[in-house]
């Protein structure tokens, strides 16, 4: 399998929850409250893609083949942008970019601090995924990189604090997260342990 064949059926699939946005706020279809809806769908699309993105590297070395961290920038890229989607919609739709109210929500409300530092966090992931960023900053690239963890564990903490009564879901994500988490470290004690190529 090669990531040049996954690639066009990957990014059409990233688009479709975008789509259908799209498509729900044209109808006017986004429920009693659309603001909310927006920012629900937005905020757990960029969530599954994050924790999807975080698979590719044990995928990886499960398989024993290349394709998945191939498939990795684009992921994460996605991830940015249903992240920035639903940070622009908090900001513009239902802040009124009231920057007073903005920057007290932010420094006082739990939920959304965390939110906000995992914004930052996917920002600069972001911003230095391209080949440029890779070559200037060497080694340090990889260490830089790992933070993609940190944000993770903001996003789903931000979850976790936004919901008031149906926990389940929030906490299947804490759960998914926790095992690539226990998975990422058993790899770091056992580099080759679960590669196809050392079986």
């Amino acid at each position: 399998m090669r990531a040049s064949q996954i690639k066009p059926i990957l990014f059409t699939l990233c688009l479709l929850p975008f789509a259908s946005l799209t498509f729900g706020i044209i109808q006017n279809d986004l429920g009693p409250n659309p603001v909310e809806a927006a920012l629900h769908a937005t905020g757990e699309w960029s969530l599954r893609l994050l924790l999807i993105t975080l698979t590719m590297t044990p995928l990886r070395r499960m398989l024993g083949q290349p394709w998945p961290i191939q498939l990795r920038r684009m992921l994460g890229l996605f991830t940015f942008f249903y992240a920035s989607l639903h940070f622009t919609i908090w900001l513009w739709v239902d802040q009124a970019f009231s920057w007073a109210n903005i920057i007290n929500d932010i420094t006082e409300r739990p939920y959304i601090t965390v939110g906000f530092m995992a914004w930052l966090l996917l920002l600069v992931l972001a911003g230095t995924s391209n080949h440029y960023s890779i070559k200037r900053l060497g080694k340090s690239w990889k260490s830089l990189h790992r933070a993609v963890y940190v944000a993770a564990i903001f996003g789903v903490l931000h979850f976790i604090w936004l919901v008031k009564a149906d926990w389940l879901e929030p906490l299947i994500y804490a759960l998914i997260l926790t095992i690539l988490l226990a998975v990422r470290l058993f790899f770091r004690k056992k580099p080759q342990s679960w590669s196809i190529k050392h079986a």
